[in-house]
């Protein structure tokens, strides 16, 4: 039987996680963690059965009792994070396709799970469409958004310019138009900085995988048109992103939002002011690192979008000219609201830290345009580790542009890469150590600190460093570890959710999302990330647990672990597609002998 979500998700032509559909006899077992849409037939397939005392495992199907593959779980293992005892359920050996559960005597059996070629094919398209419904500025039709049709909202054709972004030439009141764009997370805001290392990853990904992409649909208005469907829906972002400059000095606007934030209501049923708001040098170049890889990225596209790549290298010249004039503007929301009216209560996104930002400006700028003087500004390698990326450190971009296109630098660019190649393998060596022998064998979760505000996307952006230490030395088990990631995310974690809604048979019912909360339908927008555990608990909701692996609450109340954002699902698209184009690789098991093992 389908359930209403899928119905909805196929009516806007997308195919949620498999398992979502199966109707079962009895409840699952929570205590058994894995995988909830499934498996690659020759990879790795793992479950984590907690609190079980040992035994033989069945899988089976859905309803059936007649095994088709058993084994015995592993040697018990202790989580000391989670302060669990689990066992393994290796079953890599099963490389029959279908539809299967997991049972363990006295346990009970799993979700429902596939074992297929392209079994996350829905998740990637599920997580890009996930864009198209953060689309500002437009409506939203049945044809493409199902059940989760709405109204246009936000039209920001008159945005105001906030005092303190007043100029001579723009004084205070201002009225501009900056429409398009994407609301940012569960709010109903724009952010500069965070569309930043959102826009960047989605490019990385078709700069990486360009066939792959070419074949990504995910029903939107324009998949029909001559460019990928990710390079569409990038676009509506991009095309906002360029109305935050200012035309007068090329400096960006940090931020385009209403004066607090709206309420759990749909778009269009907001009608507060709304501002572009101070400019920064963290915009900026953001700003400019994005439209300069925007303008090599959509150059081949020139007969369907004329003169735009030369609009975007023109914009990342000007903001990059800006940032050199203002190179310690910072964006602090606080010490603004002392000067200026109205007082701003959003999202602050301020970096007082800006040398990644001119890192991966620089390299940009300095790969699109061979211009060695970029390449000099930048000081790549000022700091001799590479950390994993985020929208507030993003460095690793930089060295990931670097390694692309290695083959087509200039001589000051090619001095620089054994350096470059030798931090991001150690990066991913660091990521992967004994990552097998862990309780969960996922490469997320190895520290405590991998649980933060976001760890979902610090699991995703691991699994893009270790992708890209694969791309570097053909080496297999970094990209095995990733796809361990992409089970943490999809249920093999302490939790046992998936944490991508519409995907798999325990995901977040009640995001903090106001298009979710507001649109009177049972099932949340599907195909988003939401932030997972979060031992700091910011929103001071109640939780399940405070240890960091289990710190998770699928409340609408908890913004610090259930709220999605738009830097979060950029990494998910990445890993999940870059894994689909690599499946051959992610291969590897011998041909099993048929029968039960």
């Amino acid at each position: 039987m389908l359930t209403n979500a899928l119905r909805s998700a196929l009516a806007a032509g997308i195919l949620l996680g498999a398992a979502a559909p199966l109707a079962q006899a009895q409840q699952p077992a929570a205590t058994i963690h894995l995988n909830q849409v499934g498996f690659y037939p020759a990879a790795p397939k793992v479950a984590v059965v907690v609190g079980a005392a040992g035994g033989r495992f069945s899988l089976m199907a859905p309803g059936s009792t007649k095994p088709i593959f058993t084994g015995d779980l592993g040697a018990a293992r202790y989580d000391s994070l989670a302060q669990q005892t689990v066992r393994l359920a290796d079953f890599s050996a099963c490389q029959t396709v279908g539809t299967f559960v997991l049972a363990v005597p006295s346990v009970g059996s799993s979700y429902p799970f596939q074992i297929k070629p392209r079994v996350h094919e829905a998740v990637a398209q599920a997580a890009l469409k996930g864009f198209y419904y953060q689309r500002a500025s437009t409506a939203l039709p049945p044809a493409y958004a199902g059940a989760w049709a709405r109204p246009a909202g936000h039209p920001d054709t008159r945005v105001l310019v906030h005092a303190s972004a007043a100029t001579a030439q723009r004084p205070a009141g201002t009225v501009l138009a900056s429409p398009r764009g994407w609301y940012d997370a569960g709010d109903y805001n724009k952010y500069v900085v965070n569309s930043g290392i959102t826009l960047g990853t989605l490019f990385s990904l078709y700069e990486d995988f360009p066939a792959y992409c070419g074949q990504l649909k995910s029903n939107i208005p324009e998949s029909t048109n001559a460019l990928p469907d990710v390079l569409d829906e990038s676009l509506w972002n991009l095309r906002w992103l360029l109305t935050m400059q200012d035309p007068t000095d090329g400096g960006v606007y940090h931020k385009l939002t209403n004066a607090s934030f709206d309420g759990m209501v749909m778009p269009d049923a907001c009608a507060t002011p709304r501002y572009v708001v101070q400019k920064s040098t963290a915009a900026a170049l953001d700003f400019a690192a994005v439209l300069a890889q925007a303008s090599r990225v959509l150059r081949p596209f020139g007969r369907a979008l004329p003169g735009l790549a030369d609009s975007c290298l023109r914009a990342s010249t000007q903001a990059w000219g800006w940032a050199r004039q203002h190179p310690a503007t910072y964006y602090q929301q606080d010490e603004l609201n002392k000067q200026f009216q109205p007082a701003i209560q959003t999202g602050a996104y301020g970096d007082e830290d800006v040398r990644d930002e001119w890192a991966w400006a620089a390299t940009e700028l300095y790969v699109t345009t061979k211009d060695e003087q970029y390449w000099e500004a930048g000081q790549l390698l000022a700091t001799t580790t590479l950390p994993v990326a985020n929208w507030g450190q993003v460095r690793p971009l930089a060295y990931y542009t670097l390694l692309r296109f290695s083959s087509t630098l200039t001589p000051a660019g090619r001095r620089a890469l054994p350096q470059v190649q030798q931090r991001v393998q150690a990066l991913a060596d660091s990521l992967q150590a004994g990552h097998a022998t862990r309780a969960y064998g996922t490469v997320m979760g190895h520290r405590a600190r991998d649980y933060n505000w976001g760890s979902s996307a610090e699991a995703a952006n691991q699994g893009i460093a270790l992708i890209q230490a694969y791309r570097l030395s053909g080496e297999r088990p970094y990209l095995l570890a990733a796809l361990t990631n992409l089970d943490y995310l999809l249920g093999r974690n302490a939790t046992g959710y998936s944490f991508v809604t519409g995907s798999g048979s325990c995901a977040p019912q009640h995001p903090h999302h106001r298009p979710s909360e507001a649109d009177g339908i049972a099932a949340p927008v599907p195909g988003l990330l939401v932030g997972g555990p979060n031992p700091g608990r910011q929103d001071k909701c109640a939780y399940p647990s405070s240890l960091p692996p289990l710190a998770y609450s699928d409340t609408v109340c908890s913004y610090a672990s259930n709220e999605i954002a738009i830097n979060w699902q950029a990494p998910l698209v990445y890993l999940a597609a870059a894994l689909e184009a690599l499946q051959p690789q992610v291969s590897y098991l011998p041909t099993p002998r048929q029968g039960v093992k």
